[in-house]
Order: C-alpha cells, then structure tokens, then sequence
C-alpha cells in the first residue's frame, strides 16, 4: 500500500492506493499521483490534485529522488510530489527542474495537523494507531474518536514532538469499543489559547470494526 498526497482545502492529504508489488515504487508512487483523485475521493473526501501532468520518471540517488518531465508545477503541486516521493525511508529530498525541496519548504501547504495514519477510509480495530505530525501551540492539540452513530467513544489530548512554530511528530494509540461496525471519525484539533473554542480541526474518516 503506498500514500499518495492530494489537497484538501489547500492542505496536503494522504490516501492510501493499492500497487502491484514493485520494486520502482517511487515510480508507481508518482503514477497515481498524476492519475488523480477518484470520483469518490472528490464527492466524498472533498479531495482536489494541482498536479496537472504526467511525470517522465523518478531515480533515487543519495537519498534524493531526482523527478524528470515535472517542470512549471504549482507550489501546492510540488508540495504533493514532495510529500508523496518523501513517504519512502530512501528519500529525504526531492530534486525537480534543478532545485531541491524538503517537506519542511511547505510549511503553508501543510496542515496544522497532519495525520498520516490511519488514511481516509481505512479499516481500524482497537486500538487504532495514529501518527503524523504537527505544528501547535506548545505542542499539544486534542482528539475525538467517533462512532457509527456520532457518538464519541474516545477523547484525549496529545503532546507532539515539538510546536510553537517547529513542526513536530506524534504517535498514539486509541483503545476503543463500539456497539457496531461502521463508518467513524478521528477529529483532531487545537484548542484556542485565546478563548478555548476548537481551531486548526480535521477529520479523517475511518471504518471502525469491532
């Protein structure tokens, strides 16, 4: 299974897609970039893509992958491209019509909490894991866990690796129960220091089993 980054409201959005095993995953990784958001992924997720081309192929060297035929590309595209090719442990860079870029270039193009997993729609049983990365004020932001019904069945707060201005990761774990499978939400958000009221929210739809 592999990540592939569109947008949502702007921001860069993870969804899962399933490749034929390869060994030029990269490459693959790229392919269904530029195939686009599914039907169901625009009406249901809201999902958009700015990368408008076909990319002439991707080589990995010295952990930087090196894109060919990706030239005049947005800042939200690059941010896609970057984000999908950065997924890889074998790559920390990406090099596009000479200049080089790090996720850390895309700051704006990125959510004020990015959950990485779970992906949209993924199938979940307790405890569901979830990591990512965030940028929050003194590092910490809160979490709702919903069932089928609306209900929420887990919430609690989370302290990522760093904030206040330096991007930070986060990795936890939700023990949870529900009455029936079905369709649920993991919310996260930041509480506003000014008057409390949820900011910097998304939601991330997954298949709760029991």
């Amino acid at each position: 299974m592999l990540r592939v980054y569109f947008l949502k409201d702007g921001k860069v959005q993870p969804v899962a897609r399933e490749v034929l095993k390869t060994k030029a995953v990269a490459g693959a990784a790229l392919n269904e970039l530029a195939a686009g958001p599914t039907k169901v992924e625009q009406r249901d997720l809201g999902l958009t893509s700015e990368v408008d081309t076909k990319f002439d192929g991707v080589s990995v060297s010295g952990r930087v992958a090196h894109v060919s035929g990706a030239a005049g590309l947005s800042t939200p595209a690059l941010a896609q491209t970057v984000y999908t090719l950065t997924q890889f442990p074998t790559v920390m860079a990406v090099e596009i019509d000479g200049k080089r870029y790090t996720r850390a270039d895309f700051e704006d193009e990125t959510p004020i909490i990015l959950v990485e997993s779970p992906l949209p729609l993924q199938h979940v049983k307790s405890p569901l894991r979830a990591t990512g990365t965030a940028n929050t004020f003194e590092a910490t932001f809160n979490y709702d866990l919903t069932d089928p019904d609306g209900k929420v069945v887990a919430t609690h707060f989370v302290t990522a690796t760093s904030g206040s201005g330096q991007r930070g990761t986060f990795d936890f774990t939700v023990p949870f129960t529900v009455d029936r499978s079905g369709l649920g939400e993991l919310i996260v958000y930041e509480l506003s220091a000014a008057d409390g009221s949820r900011i910097h929210q998304s939601e991330v739809p997954v298949n709760l089993e029991q």
